[in-house]
């Protein structure tokens, strides 16, 4: 017999069993080296003096054991693997051929395959990984991602599908959206608080749906703040704390939750031939999460549930808001669209003060100064603003006074006529060529030059004076 058919316990019994045959070793000194009984020992004795080295071979070693499946049942349930699950993991196949009456072991399943030559093993990739322990109390955080993937399979429109994931439970909600957006987060959000209650904290990526990559005003950065998302900033008037993921791997639970999702769910989606959003959320809803959930939710450290009671103005919180300052003619702009204030609030004296345009995920436009909802009504354009012109004077016409007017008699009408004679005759002996002086000269008085008037100048005299 080949030895190679046997285990490493029976050649050791067939190496003992030879030496006591030659004498070399008394049955009793076997059982102490076998770590038999001596009753063992002889019935191991006795099977190799009747049958060699084939009697210390198990009895069933190569027989089909008793709890084996059928021969026909195997060929069943691999060729319904080959017609339907093709692609589907050993236990998740196995998972389905049990709710079609085939009951099979995922490791069973497994062996067949590998028997077949077809492994069903997908090896990955390690990666060293910061363990984290998970958080003690229902609703202490929840993780939010978006999980993009090709959902049905080319069968309907690309999609994405929104997962939340209790951090302490495992509990999985989900739905799926056109686009990953800011509404679909807030849809997310609204529906796991009506449903659990406010999470305390909330752990997502760095998207730009939850942070903001730009520049604060500078009021912002002189009070120490970060500019804020629309999300940042509903969280912020929440009191739920906005954690920022610095890896994918961070917030490894649903990002493992993502991957499970997009094996099972796929395959789920295909199986019952849903291929658009409709259809496939309310599959999630009434069929696959419940069984998910029962399937993989995990019980919680302690007891205590920290969700915290839905706020009343939710709706209102989960919006779109933007500051806007009230103009002169009681009129607010905001996204190319107009409003004219109610009169009724006349006392609040609006005109120059800010306030705050919020739209709600239903196109609602609500116009709020101090937790006040002010009435009004959305104008069809731009308002037209009259233009008020200053009217201007017409330039007057140069006034002369009149010959017996006083300033042309007395001694302020003979000053004026001596200046004018004075200043014609300089004029008439300069140089003609050279322009006048701002003060009336046309060339500068030499020393040589001198004259009985008292007011005669020098160009001494005249300096600073151009």
């Amino acid at each position: 017999m080949d030895k190679l058919l046997m285990s490493q316990k029976e050649r050791l019994r067939l190496v003992v069993m030879q030496q006591v045959k030659q004498d070399e070793l008394s049955l009793a000194e076997a059982c102490e080296v076998l770590s038999l009984s001596y009753r063992q020992a002889k019935r191991v004795w006795r099977r190799y003096r009747l049958e060699g080295e084939q009697g210390l071979v198990h009895g069933s070693r190569g027989k089909p054991g008793k709890r084996a499946k059928p021969a026909k049942l195997k060929a069943r349930i691999l060729a319904r693997y080959e017609e339907r699950y093709p692609d589907f993991g050993p236990t998740l196949a196995a998972e389905y051929l049990v709710a079609e009456g085939m009951v099979v072991d995922h490791e069973t399943l497994r062996r067949w395959r590998l028997a077949q030559g077809k492994p069903m093993m997908r090896r990955r990739r390690q990666r060293h990984r910061q363990w984290r322990e998970r958080k003690p109390c229902i609703g202490a955080m929840i993780q939010l991602d978006g999980s993009h993937h090709d959902w049905f399979e080319g069968r309907g429109q690309r999609c994405v599908l929104m997962v939340m994931v209790d951090d302490a439970t495992n509990r999985v909600k989900a739905q799926f959206f056109e686009e990953e957006t800011t509404h679909a987060s807030y849809a997310m959000f609204e529906e796991w608080t009506r449903q659990q209650g406010m999470p305390q904290s909330l752990y997502v990526d760095r998207d730009s749906i939850y942070r903001c990559e730009g520049v604060g005003s500078v009021a912002e950065q002189l009070a120490g703040q970060e500019p804020q998302t629309q999300f940042g900033r509903a969280m912020k008037q929440l009191g739920v704390e906005l954690i920022l993921a610095n890896s994918p791997q961070a917030k490894g639970r649903v990002e493992r939750m993502n991957g499970v999702l997009q094996d099972r769910l796929v395959k789920a989606l295909r199986l019952e031939g849903i291929s658009d959003l409709k259809s496939a959320n309310a599959f999630l809803r009434k069929k696959f999460l419940p069984a998910f959930n029962r399937k993989f939710q995990v019980q919680a450290a302690r007891e205590a549930d920290v969700h915290r009671p839905a706020p009343g103005d939710l709706n209102e919180v989960l919006s779109w808001e933007v500051q806007r300052v009230v103009q002169r003619d009681w009129t607010v702009a905001s996204g190319g669209r107009w409003y004219q204030l109610d009169r009724q609030h006349e006392a609040l004296s609006l005109a120059g003060k800010k306030v705050i345009v919020r739209t709600l995920r239903d196109a609602t436009v609500q116009i709020v100064r101090v937790a006040v909802k002010l009435k009004y009504k959305e104008l069809d354009g731009r308002p037209q603003r009259a233009v008020v012109k200053t009217p201007t004077a017409a330039p007057a016409s140069a006034w002369k006074p009149g010959t017996d007017h006083p300033w042309r008699s007395g001694r302020l009408g003979r000053m004026k006529r001596m200046k004018r004679s004075k200043n014609a005759a300089a004029l008439l002996v300069g140089n003609s060529v050279q322009p006048p002086l701002r003060s009336g000269l046309t060339t500068f008085p030499t020393n040589k030059t001198k004259t009985k008037h008292k007011g005669t100048l020098s160009p001494e005299s005249l300096r600073g004076h151009f």
